[in-house]
């Protein structure tokens, strides 16, 4: 694990003990889960706490260019679709999980399979799935070593897919829409948080302009990073 950016804050006076994401583990390890849910087929069903405030019953969220819904992805309907925007050039140069469809579904079902910290998600704007995310606990994720993070901080990881929707802003409308559904349906998050790579210069354009701010540049294991956040308190200001 690479060592903290030695420009960002070093106070840990608002920063989780990574030790409740180990006792929640054991908590979680005590129940065996069921397959699946009831009606939902391929969905898969956790007993224990909801890391994410029943993601899944979310709902949509206008835009402007059409209602966008946060769908968690089933491997069985989704796997061909990301494993073919993952084998984009243009993601996979920051992705890095190009090749054949096994390597795109270990990545969901490592997710899938886990805790419930982190939910993978196909973005469906207007009836048609044209991005991937990752809603994730920050909070509970090895990032939370790497700056001063908070309760319930929450993450977004996101791709756009469709190559029709890049570099139009849509990006930017898809990062403040989904930013503030976090906002409204996790009332206990204060902040979302994103890192892209800092060589993603149309990423990081594009959270600044959906109201996060610049907080620090921290050095991740895999990529130096932009820590992006939007904070509730100023949500109606940026």
């Amino acid at each position: 694990m690479s060592p903290t950016d030695p420009g960002a804050s070093s106070s840990t006076d608002d920063t989780l003990d990574l030790r409740l994401s180990e006792e929640l583990v054991e908590l979680i390890a005590h129940d065996q889960p069921e397959p699946h849910a009831p009606g939902g087929a391929g969905a898969p069903w956790r007993r224990g706490p909801d890391l994410l405030d029943s993601l899944a019953d979310w709902g949509p969220v206008e835009t402007g260019m059409g209602p966008f819904r946060l769908v968690p992805v089933r491997v069985e309907r989704d796997l061909p679709t990301v494993t073919r925007w993952m084998n984009d050039p243009a993601v996979a140069a920051f992705w890095e999980l190009d090749g054949p469809g096994t390597v795109a579904e270990a990545h969901l079902r490592a997710q899938l399979d886990g805790d419930g910290r982190s939910v993978p998600c196909m973005g469906v704007l207007a009836g048609v799935p044209m991005s991937y995310w990752e809603v994730y606990r920050a909070d509970l994720d090895p990032i939370a070593r790497h700056y001063p993070a908070r309760p319930h901080d929450t993450g977004l990881h996101l791709l756009i897919g469709t190559v029709s929707c890049r570099g139009r802003g849509i990006g930017t409308r898809l990062l403040r829409s989904v930013a503030d559904l976090v906002l409204d349906r996790r009332p206990a998050c204060g902040r979302v948080v994103a890192e892209p790579d800092l060589r993603n210069v149309p990423s990081v354009s594009a959270f600044l302009s959906a109201g996060f701010r610049l907080a620090a540049e921290i050095s991740l294991p895999d990529k130096r990073a932009a820590l992006m956040i939007r904070d509730r308190a100023l949500r109606r200001v940026l």
